[in-house]
């Protein structure tokens, strides 16, 4: 699974996940034919990006090249059960992508339209924000 190798601070702020704001960075096709772009906010996991690029790859049958264009680097924690009030914040249990409403998600190249369509649908069922299949003009 992704995670960062070392990161500056072990516990960050939560943010908002207020749903204002596009994204203005990573919008566009940048390495592959067929992309699959994020149509609202949400917080990706290590796990669910994961999830999605098995899923293509499983359909792809090994063909074609897959890129990866987000990276969860935001470490989110986690008390314990039954923990009681007070006790400071709990450790960092897993690490999340924070996506924006036009973030290219997956991109993917040296397939047909109609494979590379599928296996994004395929994967944009394992994410928890809507999406949209994108082709390079």
């Amino acid at each position: 699974m992704l995670m960062p190798k070392k990161v500056k601070h072990r516990k960050w702020f939560k943010g908002r996940k207020r749903g204002k704001g596009v994204a203005t960075r990573g919008t566009t096709l940048s390495f592959g034919s067929y992309g699959l772009k994020s149509l609202g906010h949400g917080w990706i996991t290590s796990r669910q990006i994961e999830a999605g690029r098995r899923a293509m790859t499983h359909y792809i049958k090994r063909g074609g090249k897959i890129w990866i264009r987000i990276f969860p680097d935001k470490p989110v924690t986690k008390k314990g059960a039954e923990v009681p009030m007070g006790g400071g914040k709990g450790s960092p249990e897993y690490f999340v992508a924070v996506v924006k409403p036009g973030t290219v998600v997956y991109e993917i190249e040296g397939v047909t339209e109609e494979v590379g369509k599928e296996a994004m649908r395929l994967a944009g069922h394992k994410l928890p924000v809507k999406t949209k299949f994108l082709i390079k003009e």
